[in-house]
């Protein structure tokens, strides 16, 4: 994505957030999107599909604090529409230079190219640039998709189609920009390199980039009818993606190449995902353990017993309640928990929870007054009231 591409779209105005919004902010604000349009609950809305890719772009500035720190810093430089600096023999004098052709999508240019040769020495002339062999490779923009998983999926791992909007190569001129059958050709003028060195007069002296090719070091003398000239297309694709085992809701997965595609020979950018877990109605997770709460009755506490609790995993398990357990009481139950990196596996923790039965028979209200009678003297409510 160029500067230009920057300084033209408000991504802030797109997922409809103020300029300081918190990371959390523009998150909330791409999901709400996203869930509304994505392509996979629309396919046939091309409405719908745009949208979702427009603000897809947009978190994949916003939602990088290094992309988003260049955005703004862009924006806040040239959001006035020209840049302006002076030129030679004019005292005071300025001249506009238009974004286009400042941002004109060539390699080997940009800011630093504009002022590196500001104190250059010379003569009052204009020089072509050192000769390169055309524009530069460059690395494919980070895309961010979504998935939503089940709880045990999370535990043991899986593997999800996902659909992703991103810019890539343009599949009628992969990428050249130039009509099928045809080839840019180099620059005349800046022999490919895409910029220009100027004096002003005085020992000054600047680069910009050169007006002849636009700063791209090609001529593109018949333009693909399909992505004009600008070889890349945006598209909507569907992959196949490895949730690892140990996922955690919230948990960002980065898939190194898997995003954009790169131009002129560039790297693939990064895909991505962030993983959201449903509840499970039954087991919870703490760190590397699952968590099971698990009624048992009076007599079982107090006299102890074997029982059977499920597991995430399948199969039931036997624990044994010692006698005299009290609620709220953990039992460990070992390697049926959360799958781990190597091989091995968390706890499940087993928390009891005492039922005392809501209506007791007139035969069992008499056994257990007679239970009563037999226990010793205990205030067991004496240390609430101690000083």
């Amino acid at each position: 994505m160029s500067t230009k591409d920057w300084l033209e779209k408000d991504y802030y105005k797109i997922l409809g957030v103020s300029k300081d919004a918190k990371p959390e902010e523009i998150k909330k604000a791409f999901r709400k999107i996203a869930r509304e349009n994505h392509p996979d609950a629309h396919p046939d809305d091309k409405a719908r599909e745009a949208r979702f890719k427009e603000a897809s772009e947009a978190n994949s500035i916003l939602g990088d604090p290094e992309k988003r720190k260049e955005y703004d810093e862009a924006r806040s430089m040239f959001g006035g529409g020209g840049f302006r600096f002076p030129t030679g023999g004019q005292p005071g004098g300025a001249q506009n230079i238009n974004l286009d052709d400042l941002f004109g999508g060539g390699s080997g240019g940009g800011i630093g190219d504009l002022f590196g040769g500001l104190f250059g020495g010379g003569a009052q002339q204009t020089r072509r640039a050192p000769q390169s062999s055309g524009r530069n490779p460059r690395r494919g923009q980070d895309i961010e998709g979504e998935v939503t998983i089940d709880f045990a999926q999370s535990v043991e791992g899986t593997t999800m189609s996902l659909s992703v909007a991103s810019e890539g190569a343009c599949p009628t001129c992969h990428g050249t920009g130039a009509r099928p059958g045809t080839q840019p050709k180099v620059c005349p003028v800046c022999q490919g390199s895409g910029m220009e060195t100027a004096s002003t007069g005085g020992g000054f002296a600047f680069s910009e980039p050169c007006r002849n090719c636009r700063g791209r070091g090609l001529i593109i003398e018949d333009p693909c009818p399909t992505c004009h000239g600008s070889g890349q297309s945006s598209a909507t694709r569907t992959m196949q993606v490895k949730i690892p085992a140990g996922v955690t809701d919230g948990q960002r997965i980065r898939i190194k190449g898997r995003g954009g595609a790169g131009t002129n020979g560039g790297a693939a950018g990064d895909l991505y995902v962030l993983v959201h877990v449903a509840p499970d109605k039954l087991f919870g997770r703490s760190g590397d353990n699952l968590t099971l709460t698990v009624p048992v009755t009076y007599a079982e506490a107090a006299l102890g017993a074997e029982i059977e609790v499920p597991t995430l995993q399948g199969p039931k398990v036997k624990i044994r309640i010692p006698s005299g357990t009290g609620t709220g009481k953990t039992l460990r139950v070992r390697d049926k928990g959360v799958a781990r990196a190597n091989g091995e596996r968390g706890s499940l923790l087993v928390t009891l929870e005492v039922k005392v039965p809501p209506f007791l028979s007139e035969e069992s209200q008499e056994a257990l007054r007679a239970y009563a009678a037999t226990l010793p003297h205990q205030d067991v409510r004496a240390s609430l009231f101690q000083e």
